[in-house]
């Protein structure tokens, strides 16, 4: 990480940093609820005897809440302000915790899923979108992308938990109590998650749109100092001024290209496959021959190779700027996928070769495709809009994110691997064209210039 200096235009990094790491708690619990589900799976559905379909279903159900969830926040946010409906959020996780550990059939266990999806839909977006509204340009791509290191941590620490819980009996407890154990675990962290937000105030942003000044200046002044809070006021107070807050401004000319691109965005994130890796992947290994045990063992290299280019990417971001890594991505990512693919399709699955093939995509995602497409989606719109229109963006990422989730299952066993893999690959390589004609770069840009910019 670059040194910074202890004050940042004369207001406080340590402030900066704390707003963005309670708020990124939100994505700690976005990662740790969507990843719970990889250990326990496979244990759930012998458990409840699922089949193919079944199983994606279970797996699938909590991201109908996420769904749900972005589509309700965004509205919600922009009445009763970000905080608020984060606070909401946590409640959600927790009572998801407890109720996905508890369930007598399959159908109380998807209720409680769905609960939590609700919850995690909400964090997906407000927590993102919370942190670009107090950051300060120069490091805005930094601090959002704490957000998605803090998926990536959340996704890393339950497949150390699923791994500890799995070694505490044989098959027989892992199907019998073991996934619930897993499902548990979520508590303790959602817990602290409700109490931190108690810490840190509301949007500046959100505050100015409500006529709240004082309050939004007291924080931007202690963000930026007081001159970088007079020149950050003056451009929302500008920006403010000029929108109607309506939906139908997002079809405005400028406007509804910004909204495109953020939708489209969205979408290839999640269909060039990440959660077939991050929700399947001890079946994926499995698939392979190994043990169920060594399968989940392996998940958890899967999880620290997708935390440490996270790392990477937010070293970069503010540097190299948006496009030019998600470009990284997208062809890393196919490529990986592609190689996969011919692992399977001439059954070269002896040794480490599909766990080096799955590593080399996942890295390939962790540093651009989900880092760099939430900073996106949060820089892009407008102040009064910002929550609505991220929240339609976010509800693209999760009915893409449910299709994959529920077919994956169903196309690795009719498809086998091979062509399954390379149907993403191509989607891949959709996604290196998209970026490269039409998503701009936002680097070094305050939101009120990005705004102007889709204005004109």
């Amino acid at each position: 990480m670059a040194n910074f200096p202890e004050t940042l235009d004369q207001g406080s990094v340590g402030y900066v940093y704390l707003l963005a790491f309670v708020a990124a708690l939100g994505g700690l619990l976005f990662g740790y609820d969507t990843a719970v589900i990889s250990g326990a799976i496979g244990y759930l559905s012998e458990r409840f005897s699922l089949n193919e379909i079944w199983t994606g279903w279970a797996a699938a159900s909590a991201l109908v809440g996420c769904v749900a969830g972005a589509a309700v926040a965004g509205t919600l946010s922009d009445r009763i302000g970000r905080k608020r409906v984060l606070l909401l959020a946590a409640v959600l996780f927790v009572l998801s915790a407890v109720g996905s550990a508890f369930p007598r059939n399959l159908a109380e266990f998807v209720a409680a899923r769905i609960l939590g999806g609700l919850g995690v839909g909400a964090a997906s977006m407000l927590s993102p979108l919370y942190i670009a509204e107090v950051a300060p340009a120069r490091i805005r791509g930094r601090l959002v992308s704490l957000n998605q290191l803090a998926i990536v941590f959340g996704m890393l620490v339950v497949y150390f938990v699923n791994a500890w819980i799995a070694s505490q009996g044989d098959t027989a407890w892992n199907v019998d109590r073991g996934w619930r154990w897993m499902f548990g675990s979520e508590t303790l962290p959602a817990a602290i998650f409700f109490v931190l937000l108690f810490a840190v105030p509301e949007s500046p942003r959100w505050l100015t749109k409500q006529g709240r000044e004082d309050e939004a200046a007291a924080i931007l002044t202690r963000v930026s100092g007081p001159e970088g809070a007079r020149v950050q006021m003056d451009e929302i107070r500008t920006a403010i001024a000029e929108e109607s807050g309506s939906l139908g401004q997002l079809l405005q000319p400028g406007i509804r290209v910004a909204l495109l691109i953020a939708v489209v965005l969205a979408v290839l994130q999640q269909i060039t496959g990440i959660n077939c890796v991050l929700y399947y992947a001890p079946e994926i290994f499995k698939s392979t021959g190994l043990a169920a045990n060594q399968a989940i063992n392996d998940t958890v290299i899967v999880g620290a190779v997708n935390m440490a280019f996270t790392l990477v990417a937010i070293w970069v971001v503010d540097r190299l700027g948006r496009k030019p890594l998600l470009l990284i991505a997208s062809a890393g990512m196919g490529l990986s996928l592609t190689a996969l693919g011919g692992a399977f399709y001439f059954e070269s699955l002896e040794g480490p070769w599909v766990l080096l093939c799955t590593l080399a995509y996942v890295a390939s995602f962790a540093v651009a495709m989900g880092p760099v497409v939430w900073v996106v989606l949060s820089e892009i719109f407008p102040t009064r809009i910002r929550g609505r229109a991220m929240s339609i963006a976010t509800v693209s990422l999760w009915i893409a994110c449910f299709a994959v989730s529920q077919t994956f299952p169903w196309m690795l066993k009719t498809f086998r691997g091979a062509t399954t893999f390379w149907i993403y690959a191509s989607i891949c390589a959709v996604a290196f064209l998209f970026v490269w004609l039409f998503v701009p770069e936002t680097k070094g840009k305050t939101l009120e210039e990005i705004e102007r910019s889709w204005i004109r």
